[in-house]
């Protein structure tokens, strides 16, 4: 049995695997089964507290992996952390959006958030594995990631917001076709036996909840083309791929709460992130064009990663701070 654990799986022992399943395992049962056990609204403070909490679980997981896997993966691990949080808070307001089209009540988001967030575990997974397997077999995949993000930062930045078009959203559309949906939500739960329209028979039927549920996950998979290759650009050990990505969307349900209330304060922060994706885009061909293939310095990497991110947040919070602010 101890030969199995220290067995290296995608490049780390079997047992580190296992012990970041086990903290995520027990971080969502504690957070379904003892902090909401019924469902309720989560206040503003509530959210700060517990989204607080999983951070300091991110970094101190991040301090565990520094202190194991070597200062410069540590580095590696927190810089993807910072860049998946930040990037998370566009993904909060188009669940918000996602939500208020459905009409689904607050006091029934948290555990939809919960489900959604287990959803995405399992997905990125998947993508982060598809992608190690792509770089691993062939190096120059990673050019067509720093590519791919240096062209959606420029974009990034010169588009303007708009907002995703949930009535016509073919998602949507396939689904209420293929199965049967009721008009109606049934509290906090995905699917109902009702009465079939056409014959009165009690059939299976799916809720709005669900849909939302759906949609959000969809809608997390296009943040995922942005997201993961960011990561692959920082690091190619897939534990920090994978690890320091799910601990940045883990505490996404407690931090939504209060976010959602003030999205509209971090407007300027999507010109950090879209520096944020430039850089990390370029930092590629910096390396292997310009310093002969030397490594950019994990800790600069770190430093302007949090440098540029928390000046985005800054002068959104200034600019916003009055509605006369916001006029200028």
């Amino acid at each position: 049995m101890t030969e199995l654990l220290v067995q290296p799986f995608l490049g780390t022992p079997v047992w580190f695997w296992l012990a970041f399943v086990s903290l995520v395992a027990a971080l969502t049962a504690f957070d379904l089964g003892l902090l909401h056990k019924e469902d309720r609204v989560m206040g503003i403070a509530e959210s700060l507290k517990l989204s607080a909490f999983y951070i300091s679980i991110a970094l101190a997981f991040g301090a565990w992996v520094w202190v194991e896997k070597g200062a410069e993966l540590g580095m590696q691990y927190y810089t993807g952390f910072f860049i998946e949080k930040a990037l998370s808070i566009d993904n909060i307001f188009v669940i918000s959006l996602i939500f208020t089209f459905f009409a689904i009540p607050a006091k029934y988001q948290y555990r939809a958030l919960l489900w959604g967030i287990i959803g995405v575990i399992v997905l990125r997974g998947l993508m982060i594995a598809a992608g190690a397997a792509l770089v691993s077999e062939a190096y120059w995949v990673l050019y067509l990631f720093a590519a791919f993000l240096i062209v959606t930062g420029i974009k990034m930045f010169f588009t303007n917001d708009q907002e995703p078009d949930l009535a016509n959203n073919a998602a949507i559309r396939w689904i209420s076709t293929r199965m049967r949906v009721t008009k109606e939500l049934h509290g906090d739960r995905f699917f109902v036996s009702a009465p079939d329209e056409r014959t009165g028979r009690m059939v299976l039927a799916a809720t709005p909840l669900f849909l939302a549920l759906v949609v959000i996950n969809l809608a997390d998979l296009v943040f995922a083309v942005d997201s993961v290759p960011a990561i692959f650009a920082i690091t190619t050990d897939t534990f920090v791929v994978y690890t320091s990505n799910i601990m940045a969307v883990l505490g996404l349900r407690a931090l939504y709460f209060a976010l959602s209330a003030m999205i509209d304060r971090f407007h300027y922060l999507k010109h950090a992130l879209a520096a944020v994706l430039v850089f990390i885009g370029s930092k590629i061909f910096v390396s292997d064009f310009l310093l002969d293939d030397a490594k950019f310095p994990p800790v600069a990497s770190l430093a302007v990663t949090i440098g540029l991110i928390a000046t985005g947040i800054a002068w959104s919070m200034w600019k916003t701070r009055d509605p006369a602010a916001q006029r200028r």
